[in-house]
C-alpha cells in the first residue's frame, strides 16, 4: 500500500524544522489537506495513504516564511523565501513517496527520498 511523506531539517539551526504548515493538493483540485510539522520535522500520520493516494500532479506548499519569522529574526534578517512550492507526479500509487525538504532562510533543497 502506497503513502506520502515527509520531513523537514532547519539547516540554520541542522535540527528537525517543527510546527511548520503544508498545504497539499492534487493539481487542478483545491487543498486536500494542511498539516503541521511535529517535533521531529514530520506530520504524524502520512499526508497520503492508501487509496487517497492517486495517480497524478501534486502540489506542496511549504509555509517557510511563517517558520522563520516565528523564530524572531531580526526585521533585517527576514527570510528570503515565504512558501516553498514543490510539484510532483505520482507514477505508482502503490509506492513510498517521501519528499524531504532541507530548508534554510534563503534556500531550500528537495529531493525523492526513501
Amino acid at each position: 500500500m502506497g503513502k506520502l511523506t515527509t520531513h523537514i531539517l532547519d539547516l540554520t539551526s541542522g535540527k528537525p524544522a517543527a510546527n511548520v504548515k503544508i498545504g497539499l493538493k492534487r493539481l487542478g483540485e483545491s487543498i486536500m489537506k494542511e498539516v503541521y510539522t511535529n517535533n521531529d520535522g514530520r506530520v504524524d500520520v502520512p499526508l497520503l495513504a492508501g487509496e487517497e493516494l492517486m495517480s497524478g500532479e501534486y502540489v506542496m506548499e511549504f509555509h517557510a516564511g511563517d517558520y522563520f519569522a516565528s523564530k524572531n529574526m531580526n526585521a533585517a534578517d527576514q527570510p528570503f523565501l515565504t512558501i516553498v512550492t514543490v510539484r510532483f507526479h505520482i507514477a505508482d500509487p502503490d509506492t513510498h513517496y517521501h519528499i524531504p525538504l532541507l530548508l534554510s532562510p534563503f534556500g531550500y533543497q528537495v529531493y525523492r527520498g526513501s
